[in-house]
């Protein structure tokens, strides 16, 4: 009996060794993150959250920063080829997704929608344009009350013409929508995706 506490003690305290040497990476990874401050700064991050997520098998947040990472580079230099970016993006982010759905997921979905169809906005808004509508609509199904779904959606009507449904008048609740939830919305963990607050904050402001 002695013998299979010791077992078990064993096999749980490795399991809290890996749980721990999972955490401390990610806890490096998004400190890189937060210090990057070049195209290669992200570059680096973004290949780093890759392997770890490769080593892990089974955790869709490392893909979820290495394809947030990879897609930040996209907006740094106006000359970027995005359809590129955004592709090397979906190729990571395939991997998130053969994990988990979940709203973030599909905000990550949206976002590399939206980058694309802004390469050639009137002739891809029917395409690229949709499919990040749906991407939203999928969030919302999975989760409505993830804020950053509603911060996205408010930056797609900011972006729209008035002649079409959007403008400030229209963006406007929908910022509000977000920083609400934001005030009552929890992280499943300290890993989890924290992004959008402050951003939902000035673009209300934009639309004051």
């Amino acid at each position: 009996m002695k013998q299979l506490f010791f077992i078990a003690g064993m096999f749980i305290a490795s399991l809290t060794m890996a749980q721990s040497k999972y955490e401390a990476a990610m806890t490096k990874g998004l400190q890189m993150y937060k210090d990057a401050k070049t195209v290669a700064d992200f570059q680096e991050t973004s290949s780093y959250f890759e392997r770890i997520g490769d080593a892990e098998k089974n955790q869709w947040l490392p893909f979820y920063y290495a394809t947030s990472a990879l897609y930040v580079t996209g907006w740094m230099d106006p000359k970027a080829d995005k359809d590129k970016i955004a592709g090397e993006c979906s190729v990571i982010l395939t991997k998130a997704d053969a994990l988990d759905k979940n709203a973030d997921l599909y905000c990550m979905h949206q976002q590399l929608d939206v980058m694309q169809m802004v390469v050639d906005p009137q002739t891809r808004w029917q395409t690229f344009g949709a499919a990040a509508s749906k991407a939203l609509a999928d969030a919302k199904r999975a989760d409505s009350t993830n804020p950053r779904i509603y911060y996205l959606e408010g930056r797609t009507v900011l972006g729209t013409p008035e002649a079409f449904g959007g403008g400030k008048a229209k963006a406007k609740p929908l910022f509000e929508k977000s920083i609400a939830l934001f005030a009552t919305y929890k992280l499943p963990s300290p890993l989890h995706p924290n992004w959008g607050k402050d951003e939902a904050e000035k673009a209300l402001a934009q639309c004051q």
